[in-house]
């Protein structure tokens, strides 16, 4: 079961890059984000109640699912379409890679949890192979797009996601199934990005490109409903230091992609970085003894 939840996610958070590409362009970026989690958090709402499976929660069960919809389903998405904007898309997956770094960092300042040694070896060979699969890009002309800002948005974004990582691990230690924190979570991410369009006095803008509503059907249904559903399952069954390494493995199958719609073009350090991926997977799930 766990190695279906892990292949499942990696392959659907791997596909969404190649949607978020269909989403950017003539609609801001905090509108199409407030698009995806006010869709995925009406179809979780409804699913639920026609399901039956909407679990009763305390006010301070609340508390933490609204933190859990600032961290996953709001604030960290800004982050990270923002950051886009500024750096190489190759580099955001790349910063993204360090979620489970964050993770195992995370687990020992608030959990207690020692850090486990071939969790930090799999997260950082990962991540350098991360970097030598995006060199060619971030060599290229990608790199005048880099900045300190678009970096620190990338950090920033991937830290929020770890700290949902630890909320998570939270509401599921009392029992709350991740349908029910997903459905609440969507539902305060929704309102939260409803929140700074006003502020921001954003107004809703409808897309006129065909393929924006297929990519945001699909980031909706399958990147939110059913990715971070498969996702916070194996967070829960497997711990939030393993789960995570799913964001090492998953851009490698946005960069098959990117290599079919968008033309990017394999290198001698695209292959050797693929396999060091690989390879830190491996590691990851290797027996101690072995």
């Amino acid at each position: 079961m766990n190695a279906v939840l892990y292949l499942s996610t990696v392959f659907i958070f791997g596909t969404t890059w190649l949607a978020i590409y269909y989403q950017i362009g003539e609609v801001p970026v905090t509108v199409s984000v407030f698009y995806r989690f006010a869709l995925a958090a009406i179809i979780m709402l409804v699913g639920v109640r026609l399901l039956g499976k909407l679990q009763h929660t305390t006010w301070r069960d609340q508390g933490y699912l609204f933190l859990q919809g600032c961290c996953l389903f709001s604030f960290n998405f800004l982050c990270f379409y923002t950051a886009t904007e500024t750096i190489a898309s190759g580099l955001v997956s790349v910063v993204f890679s360090l979620a489970s770094i964050f993770n195992a960092i995370n687990n020992r300042l608030i959990w207690k949890e020692a850090i486990p040694l071939r969790v930090v070896a799999a997260g950082a060979i990962g991540a350098l192979g991360l970097v030598l699969l995006f060199l060619p890009e971030l060599q290229g002309e990608g790199v005048s797009l880099v900045s300190p800002r678009g970096v620190f948005l990338a950090i920033l974004g991937t830290y929020l996601f770890s700290l949902g990582n630890m909320i998570t691990r939270r509401n599921g230690s009392v029992g709350l199934h991740p349908v029910t924190t997903n459905t609440y979570a969507m539902a305060y991410g929704a309102l939260i990005l409803a929140l700074v369009l006003i502020l921001t006095q954003q107004p809703l803008v409808m897309p006129t490109a065909a393929e924006y509503f297929p990519a945001l059907l699909y980031l909706s249904v399958f990147g939110s409903v059913i990715g971070f559903t498969t996702y916070l399952l194996l967070v829960n069954r497997i711990g939030p230091n393993h789960a995570a390494y799913t964001t090492v493995l998953m851009p490698v199958i946005a960069l098959f992609l990117s290599s079919w719609f968008e033309g990017y073009v394999w290198y001698v350090t695209s292959y050797v970085g693929l396999g060091l991926v690989l390879l830190g997977n491996l590691v990851l799930v290797l027996k101690r003894r072995a």
